[in-house]
């Protein structure tokens, strides 16, 4: 195995904290950014900075903010009678890309998973349940991953719901199950919320 200084070393280690990188894609990254401009490494590096410092969750839907509220939530034409539960940030970006949905999200930040520790005060549930509790929501579409933990979130969100006097529905079907939202295309996504069902 080949001997690299530290920094670059050091460098490889961190990209291959990243999803996805695994050891020659991080030496490869790693050499890319050796071999850039320095200007372009300068830029990379604020612009690393910059999305932890300037960045953070918006007060009402949990998504990416730059300030107290997120774009979607200071959009006064998106109907705020229907949310859109997902599990992560990336998931309302892809629904978004559709083109098919108009209303609000609730981004939960994870999933139910009690093999690994995550019940629902480690996900953003209780805020969800407020937010309809509060008043003016007709409809919250459940559109965690078709997946174990997916499933089982949208089970117990469902089942919160249930006595509050919103219509519940779920994704249709269309997303393969085991499938990350993330990585499908958007007319599967599209059709999901297109033939999304009642829980």
């Amino acid at each position: 195995m080949p001997t690299f200084a530290e920094p670059l070393t050091r460098l490889m280690e961190a990209f291959k904290t990243l999803p996805g990188v695994g050891a020659k894609s991080a030496q490869r990254l790693a050499f890319h950014v050796l071999k850039a401009p320095k200007p372009e490494v300068q830029a990379l590096a604020e612009a690393l900075l910059e999305v932890k410092l300037k960045l953070q969750l918006c007060t009402q839907c949990f998504n990416i903010a730059s300030g107290e509220l997120c774009a979607i939530c200071e959009d006064a034409s998106r109907d705020v009678g229907q949310i859109c539960v997902v599990e992560e940030p990336g998931n309302v970006a892809v629904i978004e890309r559709t083109g098919g949905y108009h209303g609000r999200y609730h981004v939960l930040h994870g999933a139910l998973s009690p093999m690994h520790g995550v019940g629902p005060d480690q996900i953003h549930v209780s805020e969800l349940i407020a937010r309809v509790r509060s008043g003016g929501i007709r409809e919250v579409i459940l559109a965690t991953n078709p997946t174990v933990d997916g499933e089982t979130t949208a089970t117990h969100i469902g089942s919160l719901l249930k006595p509050l006097d919103v219509e519940v529905s779920r994704i249709g079907l269309g997303l393969p199950v085991g499938a990350d939202i993330d990585y499908v295309d958007e007319v599967t996504v599209s059709r999901a919320l297109t033939g999304r069902r009642r829980l």
